[in-house]
């Protein structure tokens, strides 16, 4: 069975914390998308991390970064946590 995809849209704190505990905890592949407009190379960043500590970790998960949406097409799940800088709801 393949593991299952969560899409986080918005790599900023929350997007990117919630990302490292799936990752590390094996639950699911994960891809980060983010606008380039708004958080540069961030996510790309960010991702590149998290893969790097796979080995040190021990985890197999995949965590990928896209600018775009293609990357998230059949996403089990998407969270969405991007959000204005210091905005409030």
């Amino acid at each position: 069975m393949p593991r299952k995809k969560v899409t986080i849209v918005g790599a900023g704190m929350t997007g990117g914390a919630m990302a490292q505990r799936l990752i590390e905890r094996g639950i699911c592949d994960v891809v980060l998308q983010d606008d380039p407009q708004f958080a540069g190379t961030m996510h790309h960043g960010k991702a590149l991390d998290e893969s790097q500590a796979a080995p040190w970790e021990g985890f197999s998960t995949r965590i990928t970064a896209t600018d775009g949406w293609e990357e998230t097409a059949n996403s089990d799940v998407v969270v969405v946590t991007a959000g204005a800088p210091g905005s409030r709801a």
